[in-house]
């Protein structure tokens, strides 16, 4: 499965767009299971990272200093620059400026592990990701949309988000590291089974990895692919937007990746973190939103949609942009040798 995984990726982006399509009355249960099997597929990922290492992933500033920079100094520069094409448009300004500002946190580990990136790194950088979009995207939104508009934006949608989808993954997928790493050292102090269980859930998890990306792709093109399609027409001047944005981003943050001398696994994850979004969860921001502009939340939709297909694609691609560097070439020079 992880070397059809393309393929399979984009074949539950399609069942889900076809049952969504087809099954209409079903998008709100399916909406619904969006943050269980996003938290659990970030629980099977959290478990392939050795938590232990984090800390050390943590002081290594100069990847951070490079992803802070990508997210919250680039990336709302383009944001800016093509955010004015639908500037006449309150609504639609709103939604690509409120998942274009924010950079993800979640799903963007799943990507960057199966391109070969540092999920350690960028996993050690999430908390400080959520907390400055927290502060910053109040402070963008005025800057780019007026100060009428800061106001309409809740911050506990973020809040709830953070906990349910960061903060309770990782402490679980803590909790069996730990179990495990006691089973196998021969110290479990809390009896042999809970470590072999904790074992047992470690394989299992890492075994499920491609069907739970396939299941959260297909809920969550499935839960709202009828409502975009329903304002299809409304919604065609953000297309061109969502597709520029990770081109232009893929190809800053691999400059951004040389500048800074990055290996490759850490290359790799600043091209993702640059290029992917917070969609899922800006969207419970997006849904709270007055009535008169219920068409921002399906513009934020309409990203995750667009990006989804394209974070298939740069899994393959990103490895081509940022590749590990060759071995220098060892001469021995011989006596005589000029």
């Amino acid at each position: 499965m992880e070397r059809r995984q393309v393929v399979l990726y984009l074949a539950a982006i399609a069942l889900g767009a076809l049952v969504g399509w087809l099954a209409v009355p079903v998008a709100p249960a399916l909406a619904g299971a969006i943050t269980p099997v996003l938290g659990l597929l970030l629980f099977a990922t959290f478990l392939g990272v050795p938590l232990v290492d984090v800390g050390r992933s943590f002081r290594d500033l100069r990847f951070l200093g490079a992803v802070l920079a990508v997210n919250f100094l680039v990336a709302p520069v383009v944001a800016f620059g093509l955010s004015r094409f639908v500037a006449g448009d309150r609504a639609l300004l709103l939604g690509v400026l409120l998942v274009l500002l924010t950079p993800c946190v979640d799903y963007v580990i799943v990507f960057t592990g199966l391109a070969g990136g540092a999920r350690d790194k960028l996993l050690a950088a999430t908390p400080l990701l959520m907390l400055l979009q927290i502060v910053l995207l109040p402070l963008y939104l005025l800057l780019f949309a007026g100060s009428d508009t800061t106001g309409l934006i809740e911050v506990t949608p973020f809040l709830e988000a953070f906990l349910l989808l960061i903060v309770l993954p990782l402490a679980a997928a803590g909790l069996v590291q730990g179990l495990a790493r006691r089973a196998s050292g021969g110290r479990n102090t809390r009896g042999p089974r809970s470590g072999r269980v904790a074992v047992a859930i470690t394989a299992a998890m890492q075994a499920l990895m491609v069907p739970l990306m396939m299941v959260t792709l297909a809920v969550v093109v499935g839960s709202q692919i009828a409502a975009v399609g329903a304002r299809a027409a409304a919604l065609l001047a953000v297309l061109p937007i969502y597709v520029v944005f990770p081109v232009v981003m893929v190809g800053l943050g691999v400059l951004a990746a040389r500048l800074t001398r990055q290996e490759a696994p850490a290359g790799r994850a600043l091209v993702f973190s640059g290029a992917t979004r917070n969609s899922l969860v800006v969207l419970p921001l997006a849904l709270a939103l007055p009535p008169a502009l219920a068409l921002a939340p399906l513009a934020v939709v309409t990203q995750t949609l667009v990006e989804l297909i394209g974070m298939v694609i740069l899994v393959r691609l990103v490895p081509r942009l940022v590749p590990h560097a060759a071995p220098a070439a060892h001469v021995a020079l011989c006596d005589g040798d000029p």
